[in-house]
């Protein structure tokens, strides 16, 4: 058996880009920066260090979600990971992995860090809290 689930958090450094393939499906591209914290050898003092992660999005939801993201905007991902291996034209070898997100979760306001409104997009947002002084059926 073999588990392939990734769950990350950090903040996008570019705007995302919006593409379609051939055939009509959205595909949305970004990049995170996830920090690393490490203790630095020189100083002893503790750091982030960055690692930056290209994720990928498909469907109506990477369209949708296009409109709400921009740089610096703070999201948690989770998804899986996928490698992929091309030539470029002058015949060199390339190779990637990047995360195909399941599920995306604005972790910044509106105000702060880009765009992002706070809340899960794969779930619809929580209805009204349930009334506790009502009798329950059972």
């Amino acid at each position: 058996m073999s588990i392939n689930r990734v769950v990350i958090s950090g903040n996008l450094t570019r705007d995302p880009e919006l593409r379609s393939t051939s055939g009509g499906m959205a595909i949305l591209n970004m990049r995170m920066a996830v920090n690393d914290r490490r203790k630095d050898q020189q100083t002893g003092e503790w750091k982030d260090f960055p690692n930056y992660v290209d994720v990928v999005i498909f469907g109506q939801r990477g369209e949708s979600l296009s409109r709400f993201l921009s740089k610096g905007s703070k999201v948690a991902v989770e998804g899986k990971l996928r490698w992929s291996e091309w030539e470029n034209q002058q015949g060199d070898k390339r190779q990637k992995l990047e995360v195909i997100a399941d599920d995306i979760e604005f972790m910044s306001s509106r105000g702060e860090g880009g765009g992002g409104g706070g809340g899960n997009y794969a779930a619809p947002a929580p209805g009204p809290a349930p009334d506790l002084d009502e009798e329950i059926p059972f």
